[in-house]
């Protein structure tokens, strides 16, 4: 990481972390945009919250004139959740052959969601010899980890995981992603009943770009290209999450009234053709005050395994995921490269 200079585009909760992390590990943030009127023309030290560094946000209409000016190793995009919503800061990266690292969920393993824009950008970065890729959390937490269980497995049939997060943490992008402060009618109409279709319906949803993955859908289809396992079929179930009080949300700028959605619950049940099971979920909602995050996954076969983890940090553990890839990012082919072709997440030593 030392020495490398790195662009940050979005400069928002999570790249408090990245841009830090970046400078800690010996790297150089040399440019910063963003869209919020309230954070342009800001240090980007007074985003982290640390002395003035003297680079300023600048408006993220002016991305592809700095990218081309700076020409940076690499640029964290830190802004969005579905990768339609992502397109133009990631095509002008691959425009103007930058590599790129994002947060963005769906990245994860964009091929199965939207294969359309997935290979548009692909196509582009490979032109222009970059490097495009997302991570974060799920890398380790449910890739890595997940698939080194197996290894450690003689035999499994099944996969099972769940993970719960406080979408507060995230920005209001993610949370409205989860339905949260949606009526149980609102959440039934504009979340819910997507999953209630054909699979042959939802292949020409995925196919025209506008389907809605939640973030499982991309994990698992991430754990079967590592684990080499051939997927026959897949399917999501949304839940909406309640609570019996009401929470106020100041991502979302509201109160989140009992019987209005907190969030949702979100169950994607792959079948292989290897005969083994992947049953994923992911809970993310505005957390009450009894609730934290937690990560719970078992290997079933011979022998079954179980992995827990409690109240892990899991922003922080997001941006450092994030920032540790960008060396792979660097050092891997042209094109839209999803990071179970990248090996293992490394430690950056501290010098």
């Amino acid at each position: 990481m030392k020495g490398l200079k790195i662009f940050q585009y979005g400069c928002g909760k999570m790249s408090v972390y990245t841009m830090r992390y970046v400078i800690e590990n010996g790297g150089e943030i040399v440019g910063a945009v963003d869209i919020n009127p309230d954070i342009i023309g800001k240090d980007i030290g007074d985003v982290m919250g640390i002395d003035k560094v003297g680079v300023l946000v600048e408006d993220a209409s002016k991305a592809e004139a700095l990218l081309t000016e700076l020409k940076p190793d690499c640029a964290i995009v830190t802004t969005m959740s579905l990768l339609k919503d992502l397109e133009e800061s990631l095509m002008i990266c691959a425009k103007c052959g930058i590599n790129a690292i994002t947060t963005c969920e769906e990245a994860f393993y964009p091929m199965n969601s939207n294969p359309t824009l997935t290979n548009k950008i692909d196509k582009l970065a490979k032109e222009n010899h970059c490097t495009i890729t997302g991570s974060g959390y799920q890398d380790a937490f449910w890739g890595n980890l997940i698939t080194t269980l197996v290894g450690a497995s003689h035999n499994i049939t099944k996969i099972k995981g769940s993970s719960s997060y406080n979408v507060e943490d995230y920005g209001i992008a993610l949370a409205k992603a989860h339905g949260a402060g949606l009526t149980k009618e609102e959440f039934e109409e504009q979340v819910a009943s997507l999953d209630e279709i054909s699979d042959e319906e939802r292949q020409k949803v995925i196919e025209s770009g506008e389907y809605a993955p939640s973030y499982m859908w991309n994990v698992n289809g991430w754990l079967c290209d590592k684990l080499g396992l051939t997927v026959v079929s897949q399917r999501q179930k949304c839940v909406p999450q309640f609570n019996d009080y009401d929470i106020e949300s100041s991502t979302l700028g509201m109160t989140v009234k009992a019987g209005m959605a907190t969030g949702m619950s979100a169950v994607v049940t792959t079948e292989t053709k290897e005969g083994i099971t992947l049953e994923t979920e992911c809970i993310g909602k505005v957390y009450n005050k009894e609730e934290f995050d937690r990560n719970v996954w078992t290997v079933y076969g011979d022998p079954d395994t179980t992995l827990v983890i409690e109240k892990p940090d899991t922003v922080r553990l997001t941006c450092a995921s994030v920032v540790n890839r960008i060396p792979d990012v660097i050092k891997a082919e042209s094109g839209f490269v999803p990071t179970s072709r990248m090996g293992e997440l490394k430690y950056i030593e501290k010098k």
